[in-house]
């Protein structure tokens, strides 16, 4: 009995090294901005790339399922998620999904919607979608960042008011779809450690657009997609990417900060929880500034100074590290900031 509980508990912690990918894309088509693009017959490559390499793509909703219940997450296996519900998803991505067989998730904000701009998805458009299998879910009900408060609003009004319309725009989606999944990618990927105590108190999960693999230990409240539009849409980058692995960080005190002024940060340190790689083989790279300084303070705990500030706007902070168990993989994460201008201006979205 004792050798079969070792057996098993083995197998767990072996497979619980293992994680899902989320893939984020925006627009798929030819003639809309390449910075939110994917072509469609690119991705129609991605989907190839896919089958062909025998990944287990499944809905969102399972893969959250498994962090929230603690169930092994089998190798290989993808979620497909698109943000902003542009009709050229329905025109172009849909074909290719069904023809594959493949589940997606669409991330909506029902205030744009309710405009009927004819570039975006109308409830009439989703619903069948719906009906078939599409996960609708949240993107906000206006798209407007979640971080950036207004002037005449305290703290605690701002986050009454942003409460009140994330629920409306939850209670539209379950109207309109009959869907209600309570997930909520944040708008432009923006959010910090208050807001994220804000997702857990009104009971939804949150996702991000910083890179990095999902595992079982996960924050649901901040769980990272890659970008998987120009000019991050080669297959050489999707492949890096797909086989991914999640690492496990631990931040704690002003490191967890992602709402920063230029100049104002100049290091961060966290916890690494995971020790299947050579030190010597971990590596930090930040947006705009290349290749990172790393010292290991001791074993598991480890320092990144900056050969530079930060610049202004989305940044991040990608660490990756080859793992021994697995030859040709790499564990993955990123720590994202929000740089503001030195005076506490916000930088253009």
């Amino acid at each position: 009995m004792k050798l079969m509980l070792a057996v098993i508990l083995l197998l767990f912690i072996h497979a619980s090294t293992f994680g899902a990918v989320i893939l984020q894309y925006h627009h798929v088509s030819n003639t809309a901005p390449k910075n939110t693009s994917i072509t469609p017959t690119q991705f129609e490559a991605h989907l190839t790339y896919l089958k062909e390499h025998n990944f287990n793509v499944v809905p969102l909703s399972q893969i959250i399922e498994k962090i929230k219940n603690q169930q092994p997450i089998k190798d290989k296996t993808v979620a497909i998620t698109f943000d902003d519900a542009y009709v050229d998803i329905l025109n172009h991505a849909t074909p290719l999904l069904d023809r594959f067989g493949y589940p997606y998730t669409i991330f909506v904000n029902p205030d744009t919607i309710n405009q009927n701009f004819p570039s975006n998805l109308s409830w009439s458009q989703l619903k069948p979608l719906a009906d078939k299998g599409v996960i609708i879910a949240n993107h906000g009900f206006d798209h407007s960042s979640v971080i950036r408060g207004e002037n005449n609003l305290t703290q605690a009004q701002w986050l009454a008011k942003e409460t009140e319309l994330l629920l409306k725009a939850e209670s539209i989606i379950k109207e309109k779809t009959g869907q209600s999944w309570r997930y909520y990618a944040y708008p432009y990927g923006e959010y910090d450690p208050e807001i994220q105590n804000w997702v857990r108190e009104n009971n939804f999960i949150a996702f991000s657009q910083q890179s990095g693999a999902v595992g079982l230990y996960t924050d649901l409240t901040s769980v990272p997609r890659f970008p998987a539009s120009m000019p991050y849409d080669e297959i050489e980058s999707l492949r890096d990417k797909l086989n991914s692995l999640p690492l496990t960080i631990q931040l704690k005190g002003n490191n967890t900060e992602t709402i920063v002024r230029h100049k104002q940060v100049s290091k961060l340190s966290f916890t690494v929880e995971v020790d299947d790689f050579n030190k010597s083989d971990f590596n930090c790279y930040i947006s705009g500034l290349g290749k990172q300084k790393i010292k290991w303070q001791d074993k598991n705990y480890v320092t990144i100074h900056f050969n530079s500030h930060l610049p202004t706007g989305r940044v991040r902070c990608n660490c990756t590290a080859a793992s021994i168990s697995k030859p040709g993989r790499f564990y993955w994460y990123s720590k994202p900031w929000f740089v503001l201008e030195e005076d506490g201006g916000w930088y253009p979205l």
